[in-house]
């Protein structure tokens, strides 16, 4: 059936303009005023709302299994979650074990995300080397559509890059047309920070931000931007939460290279005084990695968002059940990591950004939307409202409000770090892949109705040589 949204104010990234939208065959086929439709075409009356593209939530974690348990969000909870504020597609992480076959850890996720609810794409982590993992990485871009792996520089005696492992899995990126993706904090210097707070008799959640300071965010922040530098490779620097590590991309930039930073939606609105709550439940409830940090941190990564030197919002959604976080009850480092948002994000950004006049809405549909498509390599498939693209949009109502809590939200883990808050500027309607999923507060999610997105190789590079390297499938990209 034909979807056509009338009378609204379309928002892509360079403008916004009053357009009726047509969809069908999951497609956009037509924008233009006073538009027909078939008979019996679906009419969204859109009138003082906008239309935007779906969201693209460029970092999240279903199904993973960490520290010993699995997060509570699978594949399709997590995503019609994602549906019911507006996110329509993700792109997930794949976390080989060590020595693990990267082909074989690719085709497990891929296995789990059959049922998700809405598109969803991969980055594929390197957590060790060998020559297998050179020919693996090789093969996910030309046969299975990955365009970026990602790095942990934290996460000691688990899944931690040290920087040979960055050096080789960097240059080898450069030769695929790849991006590396990092999350910079120096795990050496953590697991150390760790130990003596341990012996100190810090047990709690309160030293969670003590053992991971801003400090250990700045210098691998620095170090893995100086090695990107030092190869002339691309890098995107995930869940940028401190000044420290904004500085080092900003200081890059205005060098010209490469580098990218993503920022959480909650970094933006959420400080650390949350880990000093005497409840046990509520500050576990907000251990995650980077954590969250003081108001003065959020005033700059605002700045960052605004300037340009940070350019995607993600959420870092990984759920856990309180029993879960309980396995740190005596031992804040056994504190399963991480917090959820993936339904939350596109209001919290709205009304945290747009309502407060840092943000226009060409500048939020770029933050939660574009940019990610654009980096990422499925632009404007995805990340713009235009004759082709795929028919994932949502309908968005500036005045409408919502009281975010765990007890109404759709996502799954009993637990929300935006618990509380009302937002100004909520979804009215979702669409994905031309089918309307989501409507006045009715999530008609289906398992398995997401589909795999191919990401294909980015355009020639070059190497630190200034030689162009071999790519495969390269493709044109648009840059934000």
């Amino acid at each position: 059936m034909s979807i056509l949204i009338r009378g609204g104010t379309v928002v892509n990234a360079d403008r916004e303009f009053r357009a009726d939208v047509l969809c069908d065959g999951g497609k956009i086929i037509a924008i233009g005023e006073h538009l027909q439709a078939p008979a019996d075409t679906e009419i969204i009356d859109a009138g003082g709302q906008y239309v935007m593209p779906g969201g693209i939530d460029p970092h999240t974690h279903m199904q993973l299994p960490f520290m010993g348990t699995v997060t509570a969000d699978d594949f399709f909870t997590g995503t019609a979650a994602g549906l019911a504020g507006g996110t329509t597609c993700i792109i997930d992480f794949v976390i080989p074990n060590p020595q693990q076959s990267l082909i074989e850890a690719y085709k497990t996720w891929r296995g789990w995300a059959e049922k998700s609810a809405a598109d969803y794409s991969f980055h594929v982590a390197v957590t060790w080397w060998d020559e297998t993992v050179h020919a693996d990485m090789g093969r996910l871009v030309k046969e299975f559509g990955v365009n970026s792996f990602k790095h942990f520089m934290a996460y000691k005696n688990a899944i931690m890059a040290d920087d040979e492992i960055l050096i080789k899995s960097f240059a080898r990126a450069l030769e695929l047309g790849a991006i590396p993706t990092v999350h910079a904090e120096n795990g050496e210097l953590v697991f150390a920070l760790q130990k003596k707070l341990l012996k100190q008799g810090m047990t709690g959640p309160e030293a969670h931000p003590l053992s991971r300071p801003p400090t250990v965010e700045g210098e691998a922040a620095n170090r893995a931007i100086a090695i990107a530098n030092m190869l002339n490779t691309p890098i995107y620097i995930v869940h940028v939460s401190c000044m420290e590590s904004l500085e080092a991309i900003t200081r890059a930039r205005s060098k010209g290279q490469r580098v990218f930073g993503e920022v959480l939606a909650g970094h933006l609105t959420i400080d650390d005084s949350v880990y000093r709550n005497p409840d046990f439940d509520f500050a576990a409830g907000h251990v995650m990695s980077p954590p969250f940090r003081s108001k003065e941190h959020q005033t700059a990564l605002w700045q960052g968002l605004q300037g340009g030197n940070l350019h995607t919002t993600a959420t870092d959604h990984c759920t856990f059940c309180d029993s879960q976080k309980a396995a740190g009850k005596d031992d804040f480092t056994k504190i399963p990591n991480g917090c959820g948002g993936v339904e939350d994000r596109m209001a919290v950004i709205w009304d945290a950004g747009v309502n407060s006049g840092k943000l226009t809405p060409s500048e939020f549909v770029k933050v939660t939307s574009a940019n990610a498509a654009q980096i990422f390599n499925i632009y404007p498939r995805k990340g713009a409202v235009v004759v082709g693209a795929d028919a994932d949009l949502v309908v968005w109502d500036p005045a409408a409000t919502r009281t975010i809590s765990a007890k109404t939200q759709f996502a799954k883990g009993g637990f929300n770090v935006f618990e509380g808050r009302t937002v100004r500027g909520i979804p009215s309607h979702t669409i994905s892949a031309g089918k309307l999923v989501f409507k006045l507060g009715e999530l008609r999610a289906v398992a398995g109705a997401g589909k795999y997105v191919d990401r294909p190789a980015f355009s020639p590079m070059f190497d630190a040589l200034g030689r162009v390297a071999k790519v495969a499938a390269p493709v044109k990209v648009v840059r934000p």
